[in-house]
């Protein structure tokens, strides 16, 4: 039953770097100083960022939870989760509000950009990278004149086991 867990997780990241490598449309945000791009379908919408309520024994990475139009969404911090030199509140910080696999989840950036339209010539594959590092939620660079955008697919980010917010069975 896992082996078809795990090749079903595979198929569906397998597809994700294939969308990325045929280009779209992507929300663009900065965590620290580099600068990430997100498929703009996963996207709901971005809240300015407010202090959520804090869930006993959650991991560092989530924050709490918020009230969202009647809808109890976690937050996941994700500099903390990316491992952000440091992770500071303040007036650009906004939370991105995601819909993944059916489930409501908010993620705090250090700001939003903008949305950019890649085409598959702009975005080349992922670095491959044989260290501690968990790279597989990256699906590819973007590179837009002198500007460098990490693609991540967050729907895998999201839904890894160690997050424990989405169940992988879905």
């Amino acid at each position: 039953m896992n082996m078809i867990q795990d090749a079903t997780e595979v198929a569906r990241h397998e597809a994700a770097r294939a969308a990325v490598a045929a280009g779209g449309e992507f929300l663009t945000f900065r965590l620290g100083a580099e600068e990430y791009g997100i498929d703009i379908l996963k996207v709901q919408e971005i809240r300015s960022y407010e202090p959520p309520t804090r869930i006993a024994n959650a991991p560092a990475f989530i924050k709490g939870v918020v009230n969202l139009r009647g809808v109890i969404v976690p937050i996941v911090d994700l500099r903390v989760k990316l491992g952000c030199d440091s992770v500071e509140y303040n007036s650009f910080t906004v939370v991105i509000v995601l819909n993944v696999r059916g489930r409501v989840v908010g993620a705090v950036v250090d700001s939003v950009s903008d949305v950019l339209e890649l085409g598959a010539g702009t975005i080349k594959a992922a670095p491959e990278m044989h260290t501690a590092v968990d790279t597989s939620f990256i699906t590819g660079i973007g590179s837009i004149n002198e500007r460098m955008l990490i693609l991540m697919d967050i729907e895998a980010l999201m839904s890894s086991a160690d997050m424990g917010l989405i169940d992988s069975a879905h």
